[in-house]
């Protein structure tokens, strides 16, 4: 049988990543595991350009301003009956994922498919696809229930 005692799920705020934490709430609960909610402040951003990288960084303040919003995300009527952790990091999306689940040694990642849209998402690939492919554990990937999936 898995045991699953420690289960990763970042949020991005996004509806997807909102369909992905009610899964992972549901798997920590059922199987009284630490729930760690990530949330990754994103180093990267373009000017007009598109080809200049430059860096954003938070301040202590907003860091644990966004880690107080991430434990806000799951209903207040359940926090008390499941160990929750908020983790705020600043850098590469799908790297600091995966960094996170290998320094928690968790045991599974539920994710959404889709957080950024448009150009954001062309410009700097898929998260969720980079994190299937080299997490160190199972992951789990949640589709927004208003997502249609549209035939090639």
């Amino acid at each position: 049988m898995i045991s699953l005692k420690k289960i990763l799920c970042p949020i991005d705020h996004s509806d997807c990543s909102k369909e992905a934490l009610k899964y992972a709430v549901s798997f920590a609960l059922r199987n009284e595991a630490v729930l760690y909610l990530l949330h990754v402040i994103d180093i990267r951003t373009f000017d007009e350009n598109l080809d200049t990288i430059t860096k954003q960084i938070a301040d202590e303040s907003s860091i644990n301003n966004l880690k107080k919003k991430l434990l806000e995300c799951v209903p207040e009527e359940i926090r008390s009956d499941m160990k929750i952790e908020a983790i705020v990091v600043q850098g590469i999306p799908f790297v600091e994922i995966i960094k996170t689940a290998k320094d928690n040694e968790v045991d599974m990642l539920v994710l959404g498919t889709h957080g950024r849209t448009g150009l954001a998402h062309m410009m700097l690939g898929s998260v969720s696809e980079k994190v299937v492919r080299k997490a160190p554990c199972p992951v789990l990937t949640v589709r927004s229930s208003n997502q249609k999936f549209v035939m090639p």
